[in-house]
């Protein structure tokens, strides 16, 4: 207590000392001292020694920091307080007094301190000026008051080879001879690439959220690309595509891949809107824990490509949580993959194929809606979620599957309703027990019209699983070990003249393994393996088509090519 607060105890004092009926020269003080003398060898320490003392009491943690924090709170020579007692001015006095000596006391003793620390003292004072002074001065040049910037690069050293009775095979799928005259694969090799990612988040009222995200990567011609004509499952979460037209490589151009504002609608609801949202934008909640350190793209949809396709494109969506840190969730999205074109109701816009149509609501947008329930807490999470996927939406699958889609097989009519349950369970604390994810998928195409190719398709069924577990401070703090198995979205029937008993061997598996080394907080280094056991499922004949499987034609179950892929990944956080 400092000195000017003493001096306000002081007229508290007085008034103790001064009753109406009596004056100062009136009150016998050798009373007070031997009260105090008395009181002195009854001294406590710890509140624990009165007896009569609960700490139900209103008063007890009052009492509790007289008695433990200054040592100046007397009992009853039976270890009793008495605190329904009424007290005697002597008593009162007497326990002002010891309050007041305890107190210089300690005046005293942070006196001393801070003349024994002068100099440090004054050193530290200069130190507070100067960190004041820079902190006006960055204020002063800072590019925004309210954008923060958060950015990251990933850097993927790793090649893919193959194996098995096809990949001799060049069929026009991107094989080709060797030196030798022997035909291989021609992504059998080490490549280098990168993808930067740069997030300024912008908060104009601390709780909303204008993002612009900025990417770029080289991965285009890679073997880790989507647009593997060999195994597109073989695309890397770190695979940053960027779309210039056919035959264009657009790698190494700065292009932007979100563009949204987020922001809170009342004490529950959030708003999510932009030109440039991707569907997990908007959701309350992702039904995953794995997805944190994956290695491979299709890892990211939860076991369920078709009901979270992540659609990036135009349009909004609304989300409700229930208040607190866990509770259920419900998210609404709608997006449109070519919100942007430029003649959406123009003439001949029945497809999104043609030119430039497109737009939202239009029968040539590439339309997505999810409804997504879930709930979510710290140590468990599940979510079932419906998403209706429209024309020129691609669901990661087999080559068969993705040839299968509304995409390519559909005049205008065809549709892919996809149902996603998935869910996540980690322990509270880090040890030899994993967190485990696991995720499953169903769709159904089904086509209204004639489709590209005039076969009779009526519909086609899929599905899809996966399992994720994740040890964190592996082996090391901040070290985390992650292990995947799933089989990506297969064909499982088909239904329509020249179609049927032909999906039966599209099934295929994917597993995965890392360890990520964290270096710094800034820098990890992850090692991994892949293994796509039939990456091109019912389609492993390198010169099959679609169409000549859908009309048996080189369709055999000894079809081999596996895909292995080996890589490490370093990434640096800004």
């Amino acid at each position: 207590m400092k000195p000017f607060q003493r001096l306000l105890l002081a007229p508290v004092a007085l008034g103790l000392l001064s009753p109406v009926a009596a004056s100062a020269s009136e009150l016998d003080l050798s009373g007070v001292n031997k009260y105090a003398a008395s009181t002195s060898s009854e001294q406590v320490t710890s509140i624990n020694q009165f007896s009569d003392v609960r700490p139900t009491d209103w008063a007890y943690q009052a009492l509790s920091n007289l008695v433990e924090r200054y040592g100046c709170v007397a009992g009853y020579p039976n270890g009793t307080f008495k605190g329904g007692q009424a007290m005697t001015r002597y008593e009162a006095a007497a326990l002002l007094n010891a309050c007041l000596d305890r107190i210089s006391e300690v005046t005293d003793e942070l006196k001393k301190l801070m003349e024994e620390f002068e100099k440090e003292l004054a050193v530290l004072r200069g130190r507070v000026d100067g960190l004041e002074a820079r902190v006006g001065e960055l204020e002063a040049t800072q590019f925004s008051t309210t954008t923060k910037l958060k950015a990251d690069t990933r850097w993927v050293l790793g090649g893919l080879s193959y194996s098995g009775n096809q990949i001799n095979d060049n069929g026009g799928n991107g094989y080709g001879p060797d030196a030798k005259g022997k035909f291989v694969p021609l992504r059998n090799a080490m490549a280098f690439n990168y993808d930067v990612r740069l997030n300024f988040d912008t908060s104009f009222t601390g709780k909303d959220l204008l993002r612009t995200q900025l990417r770029a990567g080289n991965f285009n011609d890679s073997g880790f690309a989507r647009s593997n004509t060999v195994t597109p499952l073989a695309q890397l979460d770190a695979a940053f595509e960027e779309s210039c037209g056919t035959g264009v490589d657009c790698g190494d151009v700065v292009a932007i891949n979100r563009l949204y504002y987020k922001f809170p609608i009342g004490s529950s609801f959030t708003a999510v809107v932009g030109p440039r949202v991707r569907q997990d934008d908007a959701l309350a909640m992702k039904p995953s824990v794995y997805t944190a350190d994956k290695i491979l793209k299709l890892w990211d949809f939860n076991g369920a490509p078709g009901a979270y396709s992540q659609v990036l494109g135009g349009g909004a969506g609304l989300y409700w949580k229930q208040p607190g840190k866990s509770g259920f969730n419900a998210s609404a999205v709608y997006l449109s993959g070519n919100a942007d074109a430029a003649n959406p109701n123009g003439e001949g816009c029945t497809s999104y194929t043609n030119g430039d149509c497109g737009g939202i609501g239009t029968v040539a947008g590439q339309q997505s809606g999810t409804f997504q329930l879930g709930y979510s807490s710290k140590g468990f999470g599940l979510a079932a979620a419906y998403t209706y996927n429209g024309a020129g939406v691609t669901i990661a699958g087999t080559p068969l599957f993705n040839g299968l889609q509304p995409s390519i097989y559909r005049n205008g009519s065809g549709q892919t309703s996809s149902w996603g349950v998935g869910g996540y369970w980690q322990p509270l604390d880090n040890g030899i027990i994993p967190s485990i994810s696991a995720g499953w998928g169903y769709n159904t195409t089904s086509y209204g019209g004639s489709v590209a190719n005039t076969l009779p398709l009526d519909s086609v069924v899929s599905q899809s699983w996966f399992v994720g577990l994740n040890w964190r401070d592996a082996f090391a703090k901040g070290n985390a070990l992650g292990f995947a198995i799933g089989q990506p979205t297969f064909v499982t029937a088909i239904t329509g003249d020249n179609g049927d008993g032909i999906d039966s061997y599209d099934s295929n598996y994917a597993y995965e393994v890392y360890y990520k080394f964290q270096v710094t907080d800034a820098i990890a280094i992850t090692p991994a393996v892949f293994w796509l056991s039939r990456a091109r499922g019912e389609l492993t004949n390198a010169a099959s088509s679609a169409n000549g499987a859908l009309s048996g034609n080189d369709v055999s179950n000894g079809d081999t090519l596996g895909t292995f892929g080996a890589l490490i990944q370093t990434t640096f956080k800004f």
